[in-house]
C-alpha cells in the first residue's frame, strides 16, 4: 500500500479514479472502452497520452508493460493478477513462451483489443491497480533487458512516466518527492506543485511530525491516541472504513502448524472483541472471514472465525498437544511500530492463557520483515490485505498457491480449482457463490488467522481541500490543493 500511494502519483492507467469518488472509474489513458460479454473488451485511448519524455502513449506500452510483469523471469508479485487475461497463466507459469497467445492486441496506436478469460464485469475497477499500468520500453531497455530487476530505470532524472507527477528526488528512509508533469494529458488540471512522500514507520513520530507542522497529513495514527480522539473528536481527526483485513499467515510448512487442527485451535482461542473494543480501541470490526463487508452486497461472507476456547482446547488436544504438552515455541514474527507488538502481544497471551503454548516475539524492520515473510522464515507472521478493487476475488486470490502474495506454504488443489472456475463462471450470482464456497475451504483451512477488518485513521490538515475517502486507498491526485494556511485546534 505506501508503494501505490506513490506509484499513483507517477503513472496513470487505462482507467482512472474519479475525482468526486475514487471507487468510480474515470477515464485515464483510455477515453473510453467497451464490451457486450464482458470477455472481449475495447478501450479508445487518447490521442494527447504522452510519456514525461514527450513520446506518445500507445497501446503497445500497456502490450509491452503485461508481457514484462507475466515474464516468469520477472517473478513480480502481482504476475496472478494478469492471470484474468486468455492465456495469461499459460504465459507467466511458463507453458508457453509465445505471448501473441495471450488476449491482447492493437490494430492501431489508440485501440486496445482485450479478451478475458471468462466474464468479468468488474474489469475496469481492476485497471485502476498499478500491475495493469504501462512501463516505458525506451527507458527500461536503457537500463538492461524488459525483465532485469533492480536497475537504474527508475531512478531520478533516468524514469519516464505518464502521470501527473514526475519524480523529483528520492533520499532512501527520508522521503520521496515528485513535482508537476508538464506532459501529462490533464496538466492544466493538476492543483499541486508536487507532494512529499516521507517514509516514518513510526506512528508516534508521524503524530509528532504532524504537530509540528510538517505533514498535512497522516498514514496513521497512534494506537493509544486513537480512543482519545475518537472520544471528542478534533476537526483534523478522520475516521473512515477501509477495504482491509487484518490477518496473521501461518507458515503451513512447519510442524506444528502444518496441522489444520492446530491452526483452527489457535483461531478459536482468540477474543478479537476483546481486541478491538478493551486493547485497540480504534473502531476496528472483528473479523468473522477474510473478505470484508461491503465490497458486494450480494456475496453472503461465511462467518467461521469466532472465539471458542473449549473448541480450541479440545482440537489441540485431537492435534497432539493436550494442555499445550509438547507444543514446541513458536515466534510471532511482526513489523516495529508499537501497534503491532501490542497485538502481538495479544495474541501471545491468549495463547498462553487458552491453550497452554509459549510463544515468543520478534519484531523486525519494514524491509527485513517483508524479505523474512516472502521467504517463509517465520512461525506465524501478522499480515494484511487491502482490496485492489471492489469484488471479493481481491482478497480470495491472493491464497492461490501460485499467487506471489500468498506467503504461507498452503497449497490446495480445490481452492485453485474454485478460483478459476469462478473467472469462468457467466452467471455473477452462480460466480459469488463458488468464491463464498471457496472462502469456507480457506477458512476450513485456516492457513491464515483473520484478525479485524480496519477503520482508517490518519490526521488531516484542514487545508488539504478535495481529499476523498475511498475504502480502498485509491486516490485522484490531481484534483487535491492546498488552502491558506490554519492552526491546529484543540490539540490534546
Amino acid at each position: 500500500q505506501p508503494e501505490h500511494f506513490i506509484i499513483t502519483s507517477l503513472f496513470e492507467g487505462l482507467v482512472a479514479p474519479d475525482a468526486e469518488d475514487p471507487e468510480r472509474n474515470a477515464p485515464g489513458v483510455a477515453l473510453s472502452w467497451e464490451t457486450k460479454d464482458f470477455v472481449n473488451w475495447t478501450f479508445k485511448l487518447r490521442a494527447d497520452a504522452r510519456w514525461s519524455d514527450g513520446q506518445s502513449v500507445t497501446a503497445e506500452d500497456f502490450i509491452y508493460a503485461w508481457k514484462r510483469i507475466l515474464s516468469p523471469e520477472l517473478a513480480s508479485d502481482y504476475g496472478d493478477m494478469l492471470h484474468l487475461l486468455k492465456g495469461g497463466a499459460d504465459f507467466h507459469t511458463g507453458k508457453t513462451k509465445d505471448f501473441s497467445t495471450v488476449g491482447v492486441m492493437a490494430p492501431n496506436p489508440h485501440t486496445l483489443l482485450v479478451i478475458l478469460d471468462g466474464p468479468s464485469p468488474h474489469f475496469p475497477g481492476m485497471l485502476k491497480h498499478y500491475a495493469w499500468f504501462p512501463v516505458p520500453r525506451q527507458a527500461i531497455e536503457k537500463f538492461g533487458k524488459m525483465t532485469d530487476l533492480d536497475t537504474a530505470w527508475a531512478r531520478p532524472g533516468h524514469i519516464v512516466n505518464n502521470g501527473p507527477f514526475i519524480l523529483e528526488d528520492w533520499r532512501i528512509n527520508h522521503f520521496i518527492s515528485v513535482k508537476r508533469n508538464p506532459f501529462y494529458w490533464d496538466a492544466k488540471n493538476v492543483k499541486l506543485n508536487g507532494i512529499h512522500f516521507f517514509a516514518i514507520e513510526n506512528a508516534e513520530a508521524e503524530e509528532r511530525t504532524f504537530k509540528d507542522n510538517q505533514l498535512h497529513l497522516t498514514k496513521a495514527v497512534p494506537l493509544a491516541s486513537v480512543p482519545i480522539y475518537r472520544a471528542n473528536p478534533p476537526a483534523w481527526f478522520h475516521q473512515s472504513p477501509e477495504l482491509t483485513t487484518e490477518f496473521y499467515r501461518c507458515n503451513v510448512t512447519r510442524a506444528p502448524l502444518d496441522n489444520p487442527k492446530v491452526r483452527n485451535a489457535l483461531s478459536l482461542a482468540l477474543d478479537r472483541k476483546a481486541l478491538t473494543d478493551d486493547i485497540i480501541k480504534s473502531g476496528h470490526i472483528p473479523a468473522t472471514g477474510l473478505v470484508p463487508p461491503g465490497i458486494n452486497d450480494e456475496y453472503q461472507a461465511p462467518k467461521m472465525a469466532h472465539f471458542d476456547p473449549d473448541e480450541a482446547r479440545k482440537l489441540l488436544a485431537e492435534a497432539g498437544f493436550p494442555g499445550g504438552k509438547g507444543f514446541r515455541l513458536i515466534q510471532i514474527l511482526t513489523n516495529s511500530n508499537d501497534s503491532a507488538r501490542t497485538v502481538a502481544e495479544f495474541f501471545q497471551e491468549s495463547w498462553h492463557k487458552h491453550l497452554g503454548i509459549e510463544v515468543s516475539i520478534l519484531q523486525q524492520d519494514w524491509q527485513v520483515y517483508l524479505n523474512s515473510m516472502s521467504k517463509l522464515q517465520f512461525d506465524v507472521v501478522r499480515g494484511g490485505w487491502v482490496g485492489d478493487y471492489l469484488d471479493p476475488f481481491t482478497f480470495l486470490s491472493v491464497f492461490r498457491s501460485t499467487d506471489g502474495n500468498n506467503n504461507t506454504g498452503w497449497k490446495n488443489p480445490r481452492y485453485d480449482d474454485l478460483m478459476l472456475t469462478s473467472t469462468r463462471e457467466t452467471d455473477p450470482a452462480t460466480r459469488l457463490k463458488i468464491m463464498q464456497e471457496a472462502e469456507g475451504l480457506l477458512l476450513t483451512e485456516m492457513p491464515m488467522i483473520p484478525i479485524f477488518w480496519r477503520m482508517d485513521s490518519r490526521l488531516q490538515r484542514a487545508e488539504v481541500q478535495n481529499w476523498k475517502e475511498s475504502k480502498i486507498g485509491h486516490r485522484c491526485y490531481k484534483a487535491i490543493s492546498i488552502g491558506p494556511w490554519q492552526p491546529l485546534q484543540n490539540w490534546p
